[in-house]
């Protein structure tokens, strides 16, 4: 995460860079967020998707979809956009109505981020229909990919989960059921899966058996069975919350009811991402049996208790930041502060066109409080540092606001290696805790001390979460075998470039 790289000439995001140009950090972005619902009678299904999905929407700015099944008829609607500008009410109202709908807003972290690639996955097969959608990434893509392919099956999408639907339809064409094609599928795919799928008649929800991403099962006041990526959406629909699917396991939904088969639970050991309760998840939602807003708080109580410092005022960096800073001022006794306000209406995938609004795009997004922290000796409390581009900016910000010191804390180990579960840090040698010392970091950056979350601590962050989390990208280690080069991408790249990567 070497802060501001400056590159030989190439090409960004399309674009041609120039010799000695400095590239914008990358930030750690969402993975996915997925949505079902079962409706005991025909009701106006995309509407519930459309509140959920919305509420879901910090785990994915670049695209949505949703697929709404009346009767085995689907009808289906997909965009790149928020979910607002994807389905303004016409749109919406298009859609219908029926007992089944699946949606899905993307970040994508495998395959580009064009429409092709926007969820739910809608595939047509001899026994029928199926809407999938999908948050992970498998390990095992490229192989079970090459075999498709090798066998004649042509691909759409460059994501995962296209694989998946294609094993599923494998599957299904020997299997008596879709649930029990679903669990001959689980036996194939490696690596994390939170999926939920739309058969013409029933709503299958299935998490992968290491539990990489989360996924729970709601119900309406009427009896209808919803399921989500996280309870803050089970409530922006008004269900209540029921429980958490377990890794491996698999809930079905009919006119007869749910039923659940576990026969895939205790397969591989529950390795949770903890980055879900660090920054990807919303405050309010439970995971696990665990409030996010908690861990955070402990993670900023154990942060005070690892680095203490003199200083007069503890503030977070918006939004993930915040809760941190909160249990750090309560442990360590100094004041919290409100140091930054947030331009609510710049969205987290905002890119500025030029050069030099790209270096203040910081500044656009942030502005400091002077009067809180001017002449202070500030703790500054974030989730993660990466590059350290971005952080460093905010610092610089802090700086001009006359903060007499600033001391920075962070609510996650460093970042040492990447992540092949669903997380868009995919390039070791890019991570700044790569090359620097943690003091060589803190000077890089600009405080005046740092210190990180430790590993011992970080697994302690959901006090009620009866399992083991992933830390592989902090060093701890990767529960399943890694992939190789996905080679996804050798679609969306000229021949040549591709020849590099195969040499380099």
């Amino acid at each position: 995460m070497l802060t501001n790289k400056t590159t030989p000439a190439g090409r960004l995001n399309g674009e041609a860079v120039p010799a000695g140009i400095s590239l914008p950090e990358r930030h750690i972005h969402e993975e996915c967020g997925v949505f079902g619902v079962y409706s005991v009678s025909t009701a106006d299904v995309a509407s519930l998707a459309y509140y959920a999905l919305y509420a879901l929407q910090h785990r994915g700015q670049e695209s949505a979809g949703i697929v709404v099944n009346d009767d085995g008829v689907f009808t289906s609607y997909r965009d790149v956009g928020l979910v607002s500008e994807v389905f303004p009410p016409e749109r919406l109202a298009a859609l219908g109505t029926g007992s089944i709908a699946v949606g899905h807003v993307r970040y994508g972290t495998t395959g580009s981020d064009n429409k092709r690639n926007v969820q739910p996955i809608l595939v047509n097969h001899y026994k029928g229909r199926m809407a999938l959608a999908h948050n992970g990434n498998l390990t095992n893509s490229l192989d079970l990919r090459s075999q498709l392919e090798s066998r004649g099956s042509i691909f759409h999408t460059t994501t995962d989960s296209e694989v998946i639907a294609y094993i599923i339809v494998q599957e299904r064409l020997k299997a008596p059921s879709i649930e029990a094609a679903v669990s001959a599928a689980m036996d194939r795919i490696v690596g994390a899966y939170s999926l939920v799928i739309s058969s013409p008649s029933k709503l299958i929800a299935a998490r992968d058996p290491n539990g990489f991403r989360p996924l729970c099962m709601g119900r309406l006041r009427d009896g209808s069975v919803v399921f989500a990526s996280e309870s803050c959406a089970l409530d922006a629909v008004g269900a209540r919350f029921e429980r958490d699917i377990l890794p491996g396991e698999i809930v079905v939904v009919d006119k007869n009811g749910d039923k659940s088969d576990t026969s895939h639970c205790g397969k591989a050991p529950k390795k949770l991402c903890v980055f879900e309760f660090i920054y990807f998840a919303r405050p309010d939602s439970v995971i696990d049996g665990s409030s996010v807003h908690t861990a955070r708080q402990r993670a900023g109580a154990f942060l005070a208790l690892e680095h203490p410092v003199q200083a007069d005022i503890v503030v977070g960096v918006p939004d993930s930041g915040l809760d941190a800073a909160l249990g750090y001022a309560r442990q360590s006794g100094i004041p919290y502060g409100m140091g930054f306000i947030k331009n609510k209406y710049i969205g987290r995938t905002f890119i500025a066109p030029t050069q030099t609004m790209r270096e203040n795009e910081v500044s656009i997004k942030l502005n400091p409080i002077r009067s809180v922290v001017e002449g202070k000796r500030v703790v500054l409390i974030d989730d993660s540092i990466v590059r350290g581009t971005t952080c460093r900016r905010t610092i610089e910000l802090l700086r001009r606001a006359g903060a007499k010191e600033i001391h920075m804390r962070v609510s996650a180990p460093p970042f040492v290696a990447a992540c092949y579960y669903g997380t868009d840090i995919d390039d070791p040698s890019k991570l700044i805790a790569n090359h620097h010392t943690v003091e060589e970091i803190a000077r890089i950056i600009g405080v005046d001390s740092l210190g990180y979350l430790s590993l011992n601590d970080v697994v302690k962050l959901a006090d009620n979460t009866e399992c083991g989390f992933c830390t592989a990208c902090f060093g701890g280690g990767y529960p399943t075998p890694i992939p190789k080069d996905g080679g996804k991408d050798r679609f969306e790249c000229k021949i040549s470039e591709r020849k590099r990567e195969q040499h380099a």
